[in-house]
């Protein structure tokens, strides 16, 4: 049977139509149980590190020096061969720096595990990439080529392999980020609402953690840890730039500013916080007018080479087929 006959038939194009309808169907509902998965995990990090906190906390009321508590554990907990192989190789000194923690706290990773793992990562895909390529270029598709070209071409991709963490990590910060400034706006009203209607500054970061979670989960984590630490930290300011430095956006750190001099200057907390609204507001607004001038620029190319070729086609078309029309259908009637 012919290749095309066999896609033109009704009852091949029905099974196609609904297998994709099938695929659509176990995807959404898929989609939906990941997602209320991975909020169960959110909910249970914060709720870990905010007994982490506590434990911290009293320990340090105590006078104690251990900040151990009990029957308190980590978010995710760092597989064997991992941390030995990070205290083996010392890949701390190797790959660690100063900015590393805020980097994964800024993705939403907090703990030792998430850092073990980063580092072991940074360390292990590379030789993981040199060896996959190497298998396949050597043994899978030699192509001919010199033992020492395959081996240069492994040795590149193991390479460019040492940057897929890096990479991966900025895309988890940059989409991380982008959901926390979409709903940082909203995120100001609700507290100015809480705020000029008599609540705390606690009760209010609780209530909009509460509230802006259907918007934004990374936003809701944040706020729920600094409802945390502002609980048992003495210095507010502190919970307040630990929020700024977990987000990484200029718009929270300008606020958390606002709210620190606030409270040390005894100022009132509703006007800083209004004033800091209106500002976000108008940021929004300019981010909106700023995507919408950039529009005609964006639709220029696709105009050129979609639209103005098929309009050519249709104003010249008519025209052309009369005039190369016109003398075949002139022989046609004399014949």
């Amino acid at each position: 049977m012919n290749i095309v006959q066999l896609l033109t038939q009704r009852d091949f194009l029905i099974a196609v139509l609904a297998a994709v309808s099938m695929a659509a169907v176990v995807f959404t509902f898929g989609s939906t149980f990941i997602v209320k998965s991975e909020m169960k995990q959110r909910i249970k990090r914060v709720a870990l590190e905010r007994e982490k906190m506590r434990a911290e906390e009293m320990a340090r009321l105590r006078g104690g020096g251990a900040t151990e508590g009990r029957g308190i554990r980590r978010a995710t907990e760092t597989k064997t061969y991992m941390k030995n192989t990070v205290d083996r190789f010392d890949l701390k000194k190797a790959f660690q720096d100063d900015a590393t923690v805020d980097k994964l706290a800024m993705a939403g990773f907090r703990g030792q595990g998430h850092l073990t793992t980063f580092l072991f990562m940074r360390f292990a895909t590379p030789l993981g990439v040199f060896l996959l390529a190497a298998l396949y270029t050597i043994f899978m598709a030699p192509g001919g080529r010199p033992l020492y070209l395959n081996l240069a071409y492994s040795i590149g991709a193991g390479i460019v392999g040492a940057y897929l963490p890096v990479v991966m990590l900025k895309n988890t910060t940059q989409k991380r980020q982008f959901s926390i400034k979409r709903a940082w706006p909203d995120c100001l009203d609700l507290l100015l609402l809480c705020v000029e209607a008599g609540m705390s500054v606690e009760h209010a970061f609780k209530r909009v953690a509460k509230e802006i979670g259907q918007q934004s989960a990374a936003l809701a984590e944040e706020l729920t840890l600094t409802t945390a630490e502002l609980s048992f930290l003495e210095d507010r300011g502190r919970a307040y730039e630990n929020l700024g430095r977990r987000t990484g956006l200029d718009g929270v750190r300008s606020v958390m500013t606002a709210l620190i001099q606030a409270d040390r200057y005894g100022t009132s907390v509703g006007q800083a916080l209004r004033v800091m609204a209106e500002e976000g507001r108008e940021g929004r607004m300019m981010e909106a007018e700023k995507k919408a001038a950039s529009l005609p620029p964006k639709l220029t190319v696709p105009l050129i080479l979609f639209f103005l070729p098929v309009l050519f086609i249709v104003i010249i078309a008519p025209a052309l087929i009369k005039v190369f029309g016109g003398p075949v259908a002139s022989t046609i009637g004399g014949n």
